[in-house]
């Protein structure tokens, strides 16, 4: 063991330095020419780019939109971070409050967890394409005059919900809007005046 640690020492190796170059050796050799040479410039851009990406055109509140994005990314990601449509709110991100409601082809659905991908060559509406120019969709319209909203974090999915609601035959009664709208949480507790809000779109037979 002496004569062992004497060779170490006049070569100047150890079985430590040696792992740990072998390490280093493996996990260059494990690594993508295109990360190895953006970590050496220190370029995340580089970086960014050497991690795959995919196409995705869609049309969004009437506007045809193609962009490259992760296949991971949702649709709530992609129009509050990729296109500023920040009107579509992240509450929980687990589809539990509705606060992310969007219409995809006419149907509400959670774009927390919606993939962008499965969007594709569809169309896609979010509170911003709801109203025509300065004129109010009447949901809006009905929730303003209802005071259907406080802090007014979820009106935007309410209001997203609330339309399709009455589009699928589903506010004959304030029961059944209640029960139809069961996936929308308000935590300031408006929920009689949203359901005073919807039955009054319903009931003046205003198109929705």
């Amino acid at each position: 063991m002496d004569d062992q640690l004497k060779n170490e020492e006049h070569t100047g190796t150890s079985r430590r330095s040696f792992l740990k170059k072998s390490s280093l050796i493996t996990a260059l050799a494990l690594t993508p020419d295109t990360v190895i040479k953006a970590a050496e410039k220190g370029l995340d851009e580089q970086i960014a780019s050497a991690i795959e990406t995919m196409p995705l055109s869609l049309t969004i509140n009437g506007v045809k939109q193609s962009v490259r994005i992760e296949p991971r990314v949702t649709l709530l990601d992609l129009l509050r971070e990729r296109l500023h449509l920040t009107g579509t709110k992240k509450g929980c991100d687990h589809g539990q409050c509705g606060a992310c409601t969007v219409h995809v082809d006419g149907q509400r659905v959670n774009s927390c967890l919606t993939l962008a991908l499965t969007t594709e060559g569809r169309n896609v509406t979010t509170i911003e394409g709801l109203a025509d120019g300065d004129n109010l969709h009447p949901m809006q319209e009905a929730f303003l005059e209802h005071d259907g909203f406080q802090c007014g974090y979820c009106t935007p999915g309410q209001i997203m919900s609330a339309v399709c609601c009455i589009r699928e035959g589903h506010a004959n009664t304030p029961d059944e809007v209640r029960e139809y709208m069961s996936g929308n949480i308000c935590r300031c507790g408006a929920y009689s005046n949203i359901v005073d809000a919807i039955m009054d779109v319903k009931q003046g037979g205003k198109k929705v």
